[in-house]
């Protein structure tokens, strides 16, 4: 009586969804499993640019060793989480995350901010500003706490 190994079980190969996702871009990463679910949402893929979480360490680190800078800024949405950095120098407007910005206050057009710059993968042609904290609050103005409350006006 000879007992033959059972070959084992055979597993389906992973399909991309059978209707086109939108948007085409980001593409799909290394290690994502959005792709084994078969229904996929634009809210599932992951998002190309780095936050303070997804950053890597030494990302992290050379974006704080760098020198600050000083910019005001020219519009910040809460609901969206991102928003724009005007540099003091007059350069391109920085690109700024929620997560990498300091402090108790949604920041507002006009604020003044000091911020680090991190340059934005994959070519690293562009930059985003990481540990960015108001300096001035915008005059007359009101200001919206992270938890809700509105100060000023």
């Amino acid at each position: 009586m000879t007992s033959e190994p059972t070959p084992p079980p055979v597993v389906p190969p992973l399909h991309s969804p059978k209707s086109p996702v939108w948007p085409t871009f980001p593409f799909h990463r290394e290690g994502s499993r959005v792709w084994e679910r078969g229904c996929v949402s634009p809210r599932d893929l992951p998002s190309p640019l780095p936050t303070k979480r997804t950053r890597t360490y030494s990302a992290t680190a050379r974006a704080s060793a760098g020198p600050v800078f000083k910019g005001v800024c020219k519009q910040f949405s809460r609901s969206q989480g991102h928003g724009f950095i005007t540099p003091e120098n007059g350069s391109e407007d920085i690109f700024v995350h929620v997560s990498d910005i300091e402090g108790e206050y949604v920041p507002v057009e006009g604020d003044e901010v000091t911020y680090k710059m991190c340059p934005i993968p994959p070519k690293n042609q562009k930059f985003q500003a990481v540990e960015v904290v108001l300096t001035q609050l915008a005059p007359h103005t009101p200001h919206e706490t992270w938890s809700g409350q509105v100060v000023g006006s």
